[in-house]
């Protein structure tokens, strides 16, 4: 079965910088298509970044510049580094693991992250 754990969230200050993990476990993370989505209280669900299992990534329009997605086969994780955080960056962000050989999906748990001075 294939689990999803995220960790790394927490309170910045505007401006500042968190980086979140996504460990992936019972398959090896090339097999599928990686993203981070976030939901803030109130609004639905939303792709903040993805990154392919070939690499390729894609950005929403309000995080590019500020945030980088990455993934690290030999640990089997995914990354995203958030850098000049703002409040509206304030949500519970979850990773999402795409199989790129059907439509199978799966979530992790989410981590929140809160941006206040």
């Amino acid at each position: 079965q294939v689990r999803l754990v995220e960790s790394g969230g927490g309170l910045v200050q505007p401006g500042g910088s968190l980086r979140l993990s996504c460990t992936v476990s019972g398959s090896p993370i090339s097999a599928f298509d990686m993203g981070w989505f976030r939901q803030a209280p109130g609004k639905q669900r939303e792709l903040v970044a993805m990154i392919t299992s070939g690499g390729r990534t894609n950005y929403d329009e309000s995080v590019k510049g500020r945030f980088s997605i990455s993934r690290d086969s030999g640990q089997n994780m995914v990354f995203l580094q958030m850098n000049s955080l703002k409040p509206e960056d304030t949500a519970v962000y979850y990773c999402n693991g795409k199989w790129i050989y059907g439509t199978s999906a799966v979530w992790g748990q989410g981590t929140q992250v809160t941006v206040s001075s």
